[in-house]
């Protein structure tokens, strides 16, 4: 928001407090002030004058001489390259020795032989900006009214002595968005009082009714709309000092009438818009939805396609404006507009909103009604604005105002102890303060056993609860008067759950088994939302999603990760190892959250060793997949628990993927993608792996005990089982465990054997058994009486035979 320093003076009594102490003093109460800006900072000695003479240059067809008087005793001779220069005209001159911005100073010259004692200047010329500046002089000079007196200071006349605050405002305080707005804001921090404007204007024998009628189809999007009607308007530029005003707050002047509503709309901070009453096309406004593929032209002549969820004003057949956004260049104002239609009402928020995002235009006015203007002020501005056109357009305003209210809105009453107050703000503000503090800020209290009920006023829209009454006496109070205090309590050292500890050892480990980690999006697609999920759910769909390739929740990294490997590959990084620690989201029903869980994925293609200089070379496999989360469930102390299981699941290959249990309950899986998927996604061979971490990083440890190195030695012990194919490792290792007791320390494949001289239907499996007994040396009875006990139950369990 930008507000003029000089057109603040109107409602606030501002003497004795400079433009840049008030900017300190708003900062200081809350809201922030970017800056300053001295519109004519450096501009000196520019002048109105009076073209007497205009004729072309002897010596250039682009140039014009002039004879200008500028309130001396001789007129003095300018040349001038300006299209539009003519005699008779009032122009600004920048004087010999003026100086312009950008330290630009004006000195005596000869143009093509011709003298030249100073420059006509354009508005650009004086550091106003060309998109503010009116369309008829944006290419040329600024011609002043006729009656401008000849000689006076032109920036003053321009408003270019005036200085322009910055307001950088937050959503809730929409309040600010006027600057009546801004002057109660003022007014409540320097204890003065708000001079509103005053509101007259000449009745007229005919009725507005007459002319007009009004019907809401849409109440809750539109709950007030008022109309007036100003017949016999002469369309013509709007006094200069209006002008000004609204370039300084960044608005281009167009004409008298669409001035004034943009002028009534920084004024009040109500949006108004302005109809040709006569291209209307009816004598009734009907406020509705828009039906679906209805069409309009806006005033930006784009035809638009409107849906059937956006507030449309109509003539009771065809839009004319997008209501609270833009108008239809059907009934726009021109200059032969004679009868006015003036709009002024109160539209939902959130309905503006969509409209606007929906066809991406954002306009002053939607801006406002987006975050909410004041109800109360609805007739008020267009009194105001009536007001205003009869004075400068000449119209006679017709009797009455028009309206369909359906609007119930009450001003938001809030109480709060004097006790809480202090609590809170660790404060001793008593009583009589805070009730002042209301009463500078205009809202109405009642004070009853140290309770304060507050009524805000309905411009105040941000004040609904408790802390919003506290803030306000903080901020007028005085931040700095806030006393400062220590917090109190016990100081407990920092540190990290048990939960967070395995998870930071997770990443590192898996960083330093030479996977770079991946970050990628919870949102899918509904294609992939299911693919090598765990868990099997419906997922949970987005009300409103930014594509339809990120539509769903993810039951699975896995297919981010492919996406991310593929990426790598088509920009030629062959060999990718990558993980990622992240959520999927488990659906619980319609009206329950989904159920957050974290997960650990991996995806690895290509060479995972590549020593060039020794000749090895390994591509990634399932054992190195395998080998890496066997590290990581050591790492993490659950490898006891851990069991493998081959497993067919969908979009891995079935020879070459394996189920991983904890505890007898499966918690992930590893495997290759299946050829199908990897020529689908054009990937190479690869392999991927999915664990949930919460039962990993929640499974309860032994605790850790120490156990002494054994001073006796070792007895291994060589076997080679040959069973049927479809035995596993696994299983046999696990028998021999069982079976081993408690002599038997350690088990480990060493061989897998199929093929020549191996029955059809079997495999030969080799186990490494390794005795001890820590307390005395092993004697060959004893070993071999452990050692039968082994044989015994894999013959028994698995059908194992010894290798011959």
């Amino acid at each position: 928001m930008l507000v003029s320093y000089k057109w603040l003076q109107e409602y606030v009594d501002l003497n004795g407090v400079t433009a840049a102490e008030l900017a300190e003093k708003i900062t200081r109460s809350g809201i922030e002030v970017d800056g300053v800006e001295q519109l004519s900072s450096g501009v000196k000695g520019v002048v109105v004058g009076h073209v007497l003479e205009c004729e072309k240059h002897p010596e250039a067809d682009k140039l014009n001489k002039c004879l200008v008087h500028i309130g001396e005793s001789e007129p003095v001779q300018i040349i001038c390259g300006a299209p539009n220069v003519a005699k008779g005209q009032k122009v600004a001159v920048a004087t010999v020795g003026a100086v312009l911005p950008g330290n630009f100073k004006i000195k005596k010259a000869k143009l093509r032989g011709e003298e030249s004692n100073g420059m006509i200047c354009s508005l650009q010329e004086l550091g106003i900006e060309g998109k503010l500046v009116p369309k008829e002089y944006a290419d040329g000079i600024y011609v002043f009214p006729a009656d401008t007196e000849v000689g006076a200071n032109a920036l003053e006349l321009l408003n270019l002595d005036d200085e322009v605050l910055e307001l950088d405002l937050t959503p809730n305080r929409a309040d600010a968005l006027s600057m009546l707005g801004v002057a109660y804001e003022t007014a409540a921090i320097l204890g003065q009082e708000v001079k509103l404007p005053e509101i007259a204007s000449e009745a007229s024998s005919e009725k507005a009714a007459d002319y007009i009628s009004v019907k809401v189809d849409a109440t809750e999007d539109n709950p007030l709309y008022t109309a007036k009607v100003i017949k016999d308007v002469k369309i013509g530029p709007a006094p200069l000092w209006m002008q000004t005003r609204l370039m300084s707050a960044g608005i281009r002047p167009h004409n008298n009438v669409v001035d004034i509503t943009n002028y009534i709309l920084l004024e009040y901070g109500q949006p108004l818009h302005a109809f040709d009453y006569d291209r209307f096309g009816s004598k009734e406004v009907v406020i509705r939805l828009a039906h679906e593929g209805e069409k309009i032209t806006t005033l930006d002549d784009a035809e638009r396609t409107l849906t059937s969820e956006q507030l449309v004003i109509t003539n009771g057949t065809v839009p004319v404006a997008l209501a609270g956004v833009m108008g239809g260049a059907d009934s726009e104002v021109s200059d032969d507009t004679t009868t006015i239609l003036l709009e002024s009402a109160y539209f939902a928020g959130g309905s503006i909103r969509a409209t606007s995002k929906h066809h991406g235009l954002r306009s002053e006015a939607s801006s406002r009604y987006e975050k909410g203007v004041d109800p109360e002020r609805v007739r008020p501005a267009a009194e105001r604005a009536a007001q205003l056109i009869a004075k400068y357009a000449g119209g006679e305003v017709l009797q009455g105002l028009v309206e369909a209210d359906h609007l119930t809105m009450e001003p938001a009453v809030v109480s709060i102890s004097l006790e809480k107050i202090n609590r809170v703000l660790g404060t001793e503000i008593t009583e009589t303060e805070v009730v002042e503090i209301f009463n500078r800020l205009k809202f109405k209290v009642t004070v009853e056993e140290g309770t304060f009920t507050v009524t805000a006023p309905t411009r105040r829209g941000d004040i609904t609860i408790e802390e919003d009454l506290i803030e306000e006496v903080a901020r007028l109070y005085g931040y700095d008067n806030i006393p400062k205090t220590l917090p109190k309590g016990a100081a407990t050292p920092g540190g990290l759950s048990a939960v967070q500890e395995k998870r930071r050892t997770a990443k590192g480990f898996l960083e330093g088994a030479g996977l770079y980690q991946a970050i990628t999006y919870s949102l899918t697609s509904e294609e992939k939302a299911n693919s090598f999920a765990i868990e099997k759910r419906e997922p949970v769909k987005l009300a409103m999603p930014m594509s339809e390739e990120r539509s769903r929740l993810r039951l699975s990294i896995v297919p981010q990760l492919l996406e991310v490997v593929s990426y790598n590959l088509a920009r030629r990084h062959d060999s990718i190892a990558l993980y990622e620690i992240g959520s999927v989201f488990l659906n619980e029903g319609h009206d329950a959250q989904p159920d957050e869980r974290e997960h650990i994925a991996g995806a690895m293609t290509g060479m995972w060793v590549a020593n060039e200089w020794q000749g090895e070379k390994k591509p990634v496999d399932f054992y190195v997949a395998k080998g890496i989360l066997e590290g990581l469930f050591e790492k993490l102390g659950v490898s006891e628990g851990i069991e493998w299981q081959a497993a067919d699941l969908d979009g891995l290959h079935p020879g070459r993927t394996a189920e991983i249990l904890l505890s007898g309950e499966v918690i992930g899986f590893a495997g290759q993608l299946h050829p199908h998927v990897q020529k689908q996604l054009d990937l190479k061979e690869t392999y991927v792996f999915e664990i949930k971490s919460d039962a990993l990083f929640n499974y309860n440890l032994p605790e850790l005990q120490y156990v002494p190195i054994p001073r006796f030695p070792s007895i291994s012990r060589d076997i080679a089982l040959v069973v049927d194919k479809e035995v596993t490792a696994g299983t046999l290792e696990t028998i021999i465990h069982e079976a081993g007791g408690k002599l038997l320390k350690a088990v480990h494949v060493f061989d897998l054997y199929e093929g020549e001289h191996m029955e059809e239907g079997k495999k030969s499996i080799a186990f490494s058994l390794t005795y001890i007994d820590p307390e005395k040396t092993l004697t060959d009875e004893e070993v071999v009486r452990a050692h039968d006990k082994v044989l015994a139950a894999v013959k028994e369990k698995a059908g194992a035979e010894l290798r011959g």
